[in-house]
């Protein structure tokens, strides 16, 4: 279908129309976003500044941070833009640049997820053999493998949006450009087409999901062979991976396999993959992990703080 549009921008709805919830969510996405960009950096920062750089969990985990620093940053930026202005609008071609990247690194981080149970398993599971399974090589192997899926993932969803003809309607019921809502816009039966995004988006979240439930479910169970300091740190480091998980597929698996159609509860379920789960991710992986802990002192201490000043911080975390 050749795309016909005579449109050059979308309207943006937002999330509200009242003024006093565009402030306090003005104040509080700011805060969010801060928030993000801070805790990801140091993990980042530390990880690759320190030994745990080259332990296969913590490799995963600086590509992790890096991709929820660019997945937020390609939406939570003109979403608090908008919430100072009463018009709205993004041009049409950021608008489809939007759909990319999000889907992008969406699918990105789904990959590096699958990673990190893939570590997982080898460590508790096939504890002997996992410096030959997690090598260098195949770290490194399976990083490239999630951009080029990421990519993969993303652009036939590109392909279909720039492919929709836009004649008429602009307004997008929604704080970011997205899949579904355009095709509430289009000016074409999109009823297969919304199928199609279903087969290909939700199915593939849901198969993610449903493989690494299994892989989880397995690492669990291989616990009882575990001594119990043993269990007890694997323990927290699992259930560090599984709570992730949770956040950014339950919301994401919810919005994409369904009926093609969108609701206004959508635009909160959103904010999780968008904003909340790459918000927490660094407290979820850094307050009950030691390792981490140690790393972030060993980097940020000495250029922070006195020798005085790092004495006394070393004895309150302990």
């Amino acid at each position: 279908m050749k795309s016909q549009r005579n449109i050059s921008e979308f309207v943006l709805l937002g999330l509200s129309y009242d003024q006093n919830i565009q402030i306090f969510c003005f104040v509080l996405f700011s805060f969010c976003y801060v928030a993000l960009l801070a805790g990801n950096l140091l993990i980042l920062v530390s990880t690759r500044c320190s030994p745990l750089f080259h332990q296969p969990m913590y490799y995963f985990l600086s590509h992790l941070s890096l991709i929820d620093i660019c997945y937020t940053s390609t939406v939570t930026p003109k979403l608090i833009a908008d919430l100072l202005v009463e018009r709205k609008t993004i041009s049409y071609s950021n608008c489809m640049l939007q759909v990319f990247t999000m889907h992008f690194f969406g699918g990105t981080e789904i990959f590096i997820l699958t990673a990190m149970a893939f570590d997982r398993y080898g460590a508790i599971c096939k504890p002997l053999h996992y410096v030959i399974i997690m090598n260098r090589t195949r770290c490194h192997l399976l990083v490239l493998a999630a951009w080029a899926g990421g990519a993969v993932h993303a652009f036939p969803l590109f392909s279909t949006a720039i492919g929709f003809p836009f004649c008429g309607p602009n307004e997008i019921d929604h704080y970011y450009c997205d899949v579904f809502p355009l095709l509430k816009v289009a000016c074409t039966d999109t009823y297969i087409t919304g199928i199609l995004v279903i087969a290909f988006s939700g199915m593939f979240g849901l198969g993610v999901f449903i493989v690494l439930f299994v892989s989880y479910g397995i690492i669990l169970f291989s616990l009882r062979n575990l001594s119990a300091e043993g269990r007890r740190k694997a323990l927290s480091t699992c259930w560090s991976h599984i709570t992730v998980v949770i956040l950014c597929f339950g919301p994401a698996i919810f919005i994409y396999l369904r009926p093609p159609t969108t609701f206004p509860q959508d635009k909160i379920f959103a904010l999780f993959y968008t904003i909340i789960a790459p918000m927490f991710n660094p407290l979820i992986y850094t307050l009950r992990n030691s390792e981490m802990k140690k790393a972030i002192r060993r980097v940020w201490c000495p250029l922070l703080f006195s020798k005085k000043h790092r004495v006394n911080l070393k004895k309150f975390m302990g």
